[in-house]
């Protein structure tokens, strides 16, 4: 991750759509950035690329982003927004009292399924990105919610040996995590996303002491 920090109002839209054109206008941007980015990585996404993408004058992106840099939190926006979505069903089963063994596999599978896609996009995303404190703040509340959900399903789960829930719990979650982001973005030859999960869950079932 890039260390240099930009002030957050930089890294913001310079102004929010509010009618339907100016809407459409900003997700054809958004969405010309999403395969410029993918195709081309974060030094050669320029703005110019991205405004050609979408068929909108440079003048018009720069209405709506001071930068790509602004872009690219959009998209990571998005992306949180979109991952939150999909793991969501699993977070419910949690607070629903489900075991945890019996969820692990869903929400594994739906981490390694959210860095499948576009991985090229994901890269830059997390790996290039100047990304805010704001988000960085929304990430770790997304973080903690799924230790505190993971570890009251760990302490009532028959099934799991443990001496500190909340502990077992972040090293869950950040096992997950980890190691989808590095061994989907950046695949060993041969490996696919489908055996990724299953080694994955099994990693995780081994560390709990989770009876198969």
């Amino acid at each position: 991750m890039m260390s240099t920090r930009i002030p957050d109002r930089v890294l913001q839209p310079r102004k929010l759509p509010s009618q339907p054109r100016s809407q459409a206008t900003v997700e054809a941007i958004l969405q010309a950035a999403a395969q410029v980015f993918e195709r081309h990585g974060y030094a050669a996404g320029t703005t110019n690329r991205i405004a050609e993408r979408a068929s909108v004058s440079i003048g018009t992106l720069y209405q709506y982003f001071p930068n790509k840099d602004a872009i690219l939190v959009a998209l990571a926006r998005d992306h949180l927004a979109e991952g939150t979505a999909a793991l969501q069903p699993h977070l419910e089963r949690l607070s629903a009292g489900a075991c945890f063994g019996d969820v692990l596999p869903g929400i594994v599978n739906a981490m390694v399924s959210m860095h499948t896609i576009a991985p090229g996009l994901h890269r830059v995303l997390f790996e290039e990105t100047k990304l805010p404190q704001s988000f960085r703040r929304e990430l770790d509340a997304l973080e903690d919610q799924l230790v505190e959900l993971a570890a009251r399903a760990l302490t009532v789960d028959a099934r799991v040996a443990l001496g500190n829930p909340q502990l077992t719990a972040r090293i869950v979650v950040n096992t997950i995590e980890a190691l989808t982001h590095r061994l989907v973005l950046h695949p060993p030859p041969g490996v696919t996303p489908d055996a990724l999960a299953r080694e994955i869950t099994q990693l995780v079932r081994g560390y709990t002491t989770i009876a198969t």
